[in-house]
C-alpha cells in the first residue's frame, strides 16, 4: 500500500532543498499545467510531488489508458500528510481543492497487486493562482483606469479556458483509452482465430489419415500362395 512516511519525507527534502529562485519562480507563475503519460511497472507504486502556493487551485485528474484490468491505485496526500484523496484502485479519477498553506502534494500511483501487466497512465495536473487576476486589477487601478468589468470578464476566462482543458484532457485521455482496448480487442481476436483454425486443420488431417487406413486393405500370404 502507499507509503505514508515515503510522501512525508520527499516532501520535506523538496521544501528543504528547493531554492530561492525556484520558490519565487512558482509564486510568481499565475498558472502552471502539467500533462504526460507515465509507465507504471508491475509490482511498483511511482510518487510524484508538485508545489503549490497558499490561496493557488490545485487540481490532478488520473486516467488509466492501457495494461491490465485497464485500473490502478491512486491516491494523493497534502503537504502536511494529511489523506485528501483516499486510496482507490480505479481506472480513473479526479481531485481539486484550494490549498491552504503553500508546499508540495504527493500524487501516488500504485500498480503493485499487478504481478505480470504494467500501466500506462495519462496523469494532467493544473495549479491555477486566481489572486494574481485581482493584483493586475489593482495594478490598473494605480492608472486611474477603470476596468472592474474588464477584469472580471477576463478572470471568467479565465476560469473557463481552465475547465475546458481539464474537459479536453479526459476526453483525450477517453479516446486514448478506447482505442488501445479496442487494438487489443482485435489483437485477441485474431490470436484465437488463427490457432483454431491450426486446430481444425491439424484435426481434419488427422481424422482424413485415421480413415484412409481403414479402408486400406493389405494382401495376405495365402492369398499369395494360391496364386
Amino acid at each position: 500500500m502507499f507509503n505514508v512516511l515515503r510522501c512525508l519525507t520527499f516532501g520535506m527534502l523538496f521544501s528543504i532543498a528547493k531554492t530561492n529562485t525556484a520558490q519565487q519562480v512558482y509564486q510568481t507563475l499565475p498558472a502552471v499545467v502539467i500533462d504526460y503519460k507515465v509507465n507504471i511497472d508491475a509490482g511498483k507504486e511511482d510518487c510524484y510531488f508538485q508545489y503549490v502556493s497558499a490561496g493557488a487551485t490545485f487540481y490532478v485528474n488520473f486516467q488509466v489508458v492501457r495494461g491490465g484490468d485497464g485500473k490502478a491505485g491512486f491516491v494523493v496526500r497534502s503537504p502536511q500528510g494529511l489523506l485528501v484523496h483516499p486510496y482507490q484502485w480505479i481506472s480513473n479519477s479526479d481531485y481539486q481543492e484550494t490549498a491552504e498553506n503553500a508546499g508540495y502534494y504527493c500524487i501516488c500511483i500504485d500498480n503493485q497487486f499487478s504481478k505480470f501487466a504494467s500501466r500506462l497512465v495519462n496523469l494532467y495536473i493544473t495549479v491555477v493562482r486566481y489572486d494574481e487576476w485581482d493584483k493586475y486589477a489593482r495594478e490598473l487601478e494605480e492608472l486611474n483606469l477603470s476596468v472592474e468589468n474588464f477584469t472580471s470578464v477576463i478572470t471568467n476566462v479565465e476560469r473557463n479556458i481552465n475547465k475546458m482543458l481539464q474537459t479536453q484532457n479526459w476526453s483525450r485521455s477517453k479516446e486514448a483509452r478506447d482505442l488501445n482496448l479496442l487494438l487489443d480487442n482485435n489483437f485477441h481476436v485474431q490470436t484465437w482465430s488463427i490457432a483454431q483454425i491450426t486446430v481444425i486443420m491439424v484435426t481434419t488431417t488427422i481424422q482424413v489419415y485415421f480413415v484412409r487406413k481403414l479402408f486400406e486393405v493389405k494382401p495376405s500370404r495365402y492369398s499369395r500362395a494360391r496364386i
